[in-house]
């Protein structure tokens, strides 16, 4: 039986929108990995797709995985509303085109390349790979405004 991989993913955003990041922590046993990035413009919800995204693309090969997110949108979207808006043609139930369906998309390839088992924690509960995925989320976010050259303390 092989083990899991675990990722552990968040996003952060000053303004929404605004510069954002998003931040994931990799297990595999005892080994951890962790990758953050971020956008000048964006909003929150598109960087805790981002996060799980970059999560399941920092894989090699397929892998049996256990995804945590503290973002309801993004459980929602995975367990509730994708499979409408497949059906539908990446449109909402009013017939409206999915607000951020590119990411949606995005992820729902990787999720097929995957044996994905989603967890949702909650944000800010102390919850030791959740507050990290957080630090990196926001670590994200100064890389993006150091490259603007500011910061935001």
């Amino acid at each position: 039986m092989t083990q899991a991989i675990e990722i552990f993913t968040d996003g952060a955003c000053k303004g929404n929108p605004g510069p954002g990041g998003w931040g994931v922590l990799l297990r595999w046993g005892e080994h951890e990995k962790a990758l953050c990035g971020g956008e000048p413009d964006t909003t929150n919800n598109r960087m805790e797709l981002m996060a799980a995204i970059q999560g399941l693309q920092a894989l090699k090969k397929s892998s049996q995985v256990i995804l945590t997110t503290d973002s309801e949108y993004v459980m929602k979207g995975i367990r509730e509303w994708m499979p409408n808006w497949k059906k539908r043609g990446w449109k909402t139930s009013s017939r409206q085109p999915v607000k951020n369906a590119d990411l949606w998309q995005q992820l729902d390839e990787l999720v097929a390349q995957h044996q994905v088992e989603w967890r949702w924690v909650r944000g800010h509960s102390g919850h030791r790979e959740n507050e990290i995925a957080d630090a990196l989320a926001n670590q994200g976010v100064e890389q993006v405004l150091k490259a603007r050259g500011r910061s935001h303390a």
